[in-house]
């Protein structure tokens, strides 16, 4: 099978091949993990100019674009774009994003099923008339969890009878390692360890899961909580509330900014991954720490949901309850932490990893293609 992988979104800083898939690492890792199922994979990337490379067996065409500006980073050139996927003749096109109807539509004109993929997408748009005419003809939809598809059925952005695939947008290549060398590396201490990898802002609720960690710290040994983030708009809340806590605040420590390969070693040193978002279009952080054997406590969120089978790893609380989180910390910490994170390595490689999500996606392709050849192909 032949499949075209399309991504429009421009990259602002106008950096080209390899120094781009090096930037955006989960788009040639997808790729590579369709490539690795069975699939002759091709990967077209809007882009300031026209250029070409080849990453792990995948050819990547950049289109060069024109940009007008706004959000998302689309260019104005569908019709370069569809011209430069139909040159690899596929038998499938797989476009990353709802939010690029003038592309989705030209591609789907192509006469060939065409699945598209949520990449956080806003089902409110106000732009929702052109999105649902450029998606008319899509063949299949995917969202890490077909929950997080209700609200574009219900403002008929996708048509009803659609199929919608349960995939995650992408997985890591994080690997779990020795705890003890982990610890030693980082200096990560904590009995248990707690990790936070996240913005602090509203939607990932630093808050809330602070004040779980405080109730929770006197029914604990020892225990320990890690801040790593970049974005921090509630900075300056969060060390309020430690400076009004002086027992919390010897027990909370802001990292700040991390270096990617050092939240690896992070996540194979902690015992806990919390983060209590109020929403997600997948969860790169959770797939990071489930792979390094981090058990989660997390929000019971549609995308956490479907990451952790409704709870079967690790712990889904309501979001913004710190008396959930505080008792999810307290009841698993009781627990046998090594067999805890055996579980937590187990269901990462057995349903989230990258060759799993290869096959999970060349599944998807080959169920719309059926479809597609069915609807089109009937003999009169």
């Amino acid at each position: 099978m032949r499949v075209v992988q399309v991504n429009c979104t421009r990259d602002p800083l106008q950096r080209n091949g390899d120094t781009l898939l090096d930037a955006w690492p989960t788009l040639p890792a997808v790729a590579s993990a369709v490539r690795e199922a069975g699939a002759q994979v091709s990967v077209v990337q809007s882009a300031h100019e026209d250029a070409e490379c080849e990453r792990d067996g995948v050819p990547f065409r950049f289109v060069a674009e024109p940009w007008l500006g706004g959000r998302p980073a689309a260019g104005y050139a569908p019709l370069r774009v569809r011209r430069a996927v139909g040159a690899f003749c596929p038998d499938v096109v797989h476009v990353n994003g709802l939010g690029f109807p003038f592309h989705t539509r030209a591609l789907s004109s192509l006469g060939v099923p065409v699945l598209v993929q949520d990449h956080a997408d806003n089902p409110g748009s106000r732009l929702n008339s052109l999105r649902r005419w450029g998606l008319k003809h899509v063949t299949g939809f995917a969202f890490t969890s077909r929950e997080q598809a209700s609200p574009f059925l219900q403002n008929r952005s996708i048509r009803e009878g659609v199929p919608i695939f349960a995939i995650p947008e992408s997985s890591t290549h994080f690997r779990d390692g020795d705890v003890r060398e982990a610890r030693r590396t980082t200096g990560l201490y904590g009995n248990p360890a707690v990790l936070w990898v996240g913005h602090l802002n509203e939607n990932k609720d630093p808050l809330t899961i602070l004040a779980a960690f405080a109730q929770a710290s006197g029914r604990l040994p020892d225990p320990h909580l890690w801040f790593c983030y970049t974005e921090a708009p509630l900075l300056t809340r969060v060390e309020a509330r430690l400076a009004a806590d002086r027992e919390l605040g010897s027990r909370v420590h802001l990292l700040g900014p991390v270096p990617h390969d050092r939240v690896e070693w992070l996540c194979r040193a902690a015992d806990f991954f919390v983060l209590a978002s109020r929403r997600e279009s997948c969860g790169f952080a959770l797939l990071e720490a489930l792979a390094c054997g981090a058990t989660p406590i997390v929000s019971d969120i549609p995308a956490f949901r479907a990451i952790t089978e409704s709870g079967t790893v690790g712990a889904l609380c309501k979001p913004a309850d710190a008396n959930a989180f505080a008792a999810a910390l307290v009841a698993l910490a009781h627990e046998n932490i090594d067999a805890l994170r055996a579980k937590a390595i187990a269901h990462f490689r057995s349903g989230l990893s990258f060759p799993v999500l290869g096959k999970k996606l060349l599944a998807a392709y080959e169920a719309i293609a059926d479809l597609y050849a069915q609807a089109h192909c009937r003999t009169p």
